[in-house]
C-alpha cells in the first residue's frame, strides 16, 4: 500500500521563510536552511520551497538559497517560483532540487509542462494550482501570480489538462482556506483527486493532526502540505504521523 506523505512548505520571500493568511499579511517564520535541516531530522517525507514573490516580481528563484537548502536535505525537495523556461528548470535541478513546481508559467505557457516532462520525466514536474471558489462557475477558479490574477480555467479542467501535458503531480492549494487552520478544503481536494491519475498534494488550511486524517480519508489526497502549524511549533511532523498511524492511515 502506498504511504501518505507529510510535506512542510517553505514560502520564501527575500531569503526568509514567511507565512500569511489567504496569501496576504506575511510574517517572518525563520531561516530556510535551518528549517529545512529541522524538518529533515523530524521525519518529513518531502519539502516544498516556493519563492512566493518571484512570478509577481518577474524575478528568478534564488538559486543560492536552493543550493544551501538542498545541501541539508536527504528527502525529496520541490522548488517553485519564477520558473519560466527549460533553462530555469535546469538551474533549479542542478542546484539540488528533485522536482520543479510550475504555477503561473504553466497556465500562461502550457507547452512548458510538456517540454519539462519530455526532458526530465513527468516525475520531475509538479503543477501547482491556486484555487478559489467562484459562484459564477459553481466551482473553483484557477489563479496565477501568487493568487493575484484570475484565469479562465476551472480547477478540474486545468488539472486534467496539466496531466495530459505531462505533469506528474498536482499541488492543490485552496486560497479560501490558506492560513485559516480550519482544515483542508475536502470537497475541492476530493474533486481533483478523483478526476486525475497522478498524486494530489492537499494544501491550505491545516490546523491540527485530525485535518490530515480528513485530507487523506475524505479528500482522497496522496500527500498533505502545511506551513504555519509546523513553523510556529503548534504541532510537529512526528506528532502528526503518530496520530495518523493511530487512525489507520499508512505513513512512513
Amino acid at each position: 500500500m502506498i504511504t501518505k506523505r507529510i510535506i512542510p512548505c517553505l514560502d520564501v520571500k527575500d531569503g526568509r521563510v514567511v507565512k500569511g493568511i489567504q496569501f496576504v499579511g506575511l510574517r517572518d517564520a525563520g531561516d530556510p536552511v535551518e528549517l529545512a535541516k529541522f524538518y529533515d531530522s523530524e521525519g518529513a517525507d518531502e519539502l516544498v520551497f516556493l519563492d512566493i514573490s518571484a512570478s509577481h516580481e518577474g524575478r528568478k528563484t534564488m538559486v543560492e538559497v536552493v543550493e544551501k537548502v538542498a545541501a541539508e536535505l536527504a528527502i525529496p525537495f520541490t522548488v517553485g517560483g519564477g520558473i519560466n523556461s527549460l533553462e530555469d528548470m535546469k538551474k533549479i535541478l542542478r542546484a539540488g532540487a528533485d522536482k520543479v513546481s510550475l504555477n503561473t508559467a504553466a497556465v500562461t505557457n502550457p507547452a512548458l509542462i510538456k517540454e519539462g516532462a519530455d526532458f526530465f520525466g513527468s516525475q520531475c514536474i509538479v503543477v501547482a494550482i491556486d484555487a478559489k471558489y467562484d459562484e459564477k462557475l459553481s466551482s473553483w477558479r484557477v489563479y496565477t501570480h501568487g493568487g493575484r490574477k484570475a484565469t479562465e480555467w476551472e480547477v478540474v479542467s486545468w488539472a486534467k489538462e496539466a496531466i495530459k501535458l505531462g505533469a506528474g503531480e498536482i499541488l492543490l492549494t485552496s486560497m479560501d482556506d490558506d492560513g485559516s487552520k480550519d482544515g483542508f478544503n475536502l470537497e475541492l481536494t476530493k474533486r481533483v483527486s478523483e478526476a486525475v491519475t497522478v498524486p494530489v498534494i492537499a494544501s491550505g488550511g491545516a490546523g491540527n493532526a485530525e485535518h490530515f486524517v480528513q485530507a487523506f480519508k475524505e479528500g482522497k489526497a496522496d500527500a498533505a502540505l502545511a506551513a504555519s502549524i509546523f513553523h510556529y511549533k503548534e504541532t510537529s511532523v512526528k506528532e502528526v504521523k503518530t496520530y495518523l498511524k493511530e487512525k489507520g492511515v499508512n505513513v512512513r
